[in-house]
């Protein structure tokens, strides 16, 4: 477990490096040159036409350095999430395999748990940290100590509750990211509004320029902020909904393969 989380940290680290590098070099290259490109444009045709009205441009909506920031969360947000997406992946397929191969009205005693705990010890790394070896395995444990079947169904679901809760708890980095995106939209409303209140003598001497571009910082980075928003969050609730299911079908599958074919002392 303490490799895997290590591993998953310089994964994460090595997704937010690659999101920088990335997010910056298409706002180098592509996207402030265009949206200056599009300035210079509209600029010359209000030269021509003072009656002509300027165009919005995509370009200029995500040029600043606040969507900038947003759109290099959103991507480190989604490279985590895919991560999380590729276990759940991972798990479910091992899920669809019979780990426990019994026989037609074969039934396992106490006495037997033993022999069918060690071919699931057996399993190769990492699957044995995964979830439905670890129900079983708590499974057959329980039983071999207590013969009792309701006792064995508990510790299942003791063990799909933990992860249950694991698995959310491990969402917090993401939900941090959603909330951080639309406060750094936020900032960057107040920091439009901040100049053009200090531009305001400039649109009082019919120079409204400065103003306007100001304001639409401020509202272009809230704008932006709120759709990345949206996106991850509908992201994390279709995870959230998978690892969801992957519990439920794992309880169930305990349930189908192996509660049903114990069989308690007093009933041999």
């Amino acid at each position: 477990m303490r490799g895997r989380l290590s591993v998953e940290f310089v994964y994460q680290l090595f997704a937010l490096l690659i999101a920088i590098i990335f997010v910056h070099a298409a706002y180098v290259g592509v996207i402030r040159p265009q949206a200056r490109a599009h300035d210079a444009v509209q600029q010359a045709q209000l030269a021509e036409n003072p009656d002509h009205i300027p165009e919005r441009s995509v370009w200029v909506i995500i040029r600043d350095y606040e969507q900038e920031v947003c759109f290099i969360l959103m991507l480190w947000a989604m490279a985590l999430l895919a991560l999380k997406a590729a276990g759940v992946n991972r798990e479910r397929r091992l899920l669809e395999t019979d780990l426990l191969p019994l026989g037609a009205g074969e039934s396992i005693l106490p006495q037997d748990t033993r022999e069918y705990a060690r071919s699931l010890e057996a399993l190769e790394q990492p699957q044995r940290t995964y979830l439905y070896p670890r129900a079983l395995l708590a499974a057959l444990h329980r039983f071999r100590s207590t013969g009792n079947i309701q006792d064995v169904s508990d510790a299942v679901g003791s063990v799909c509750e933990a992860e249950n809760d694991r698995l959310d708890s491990e969402m917090s980095m993401v939900r941090y990211i959603a909330w951080a995106i639309p406060s750094i939209g936020f900032i960057g409303t107040v920091r439009g509004i901040g100049e053009a209140l200090g531009l305001a003598q400039q649109a009082v001497d019919g120079d409204i320029s400065g103003v306007t571009a100001a304001l639409g910082l401020a509202f272009n980075s809230t704008f932006v902020a709120l759709v990345l928003s949206i996106i991850l969050m509908f992201l994390l609730h279709q995870l959230q909904l998978m690892q969801e299911r992957l519990v439920l079908d794992t309880h169930d599958a305990c349930d189908r393969r192996l509660l049903q074919n114990l069989q308690a002392p007093h009933e041999h």
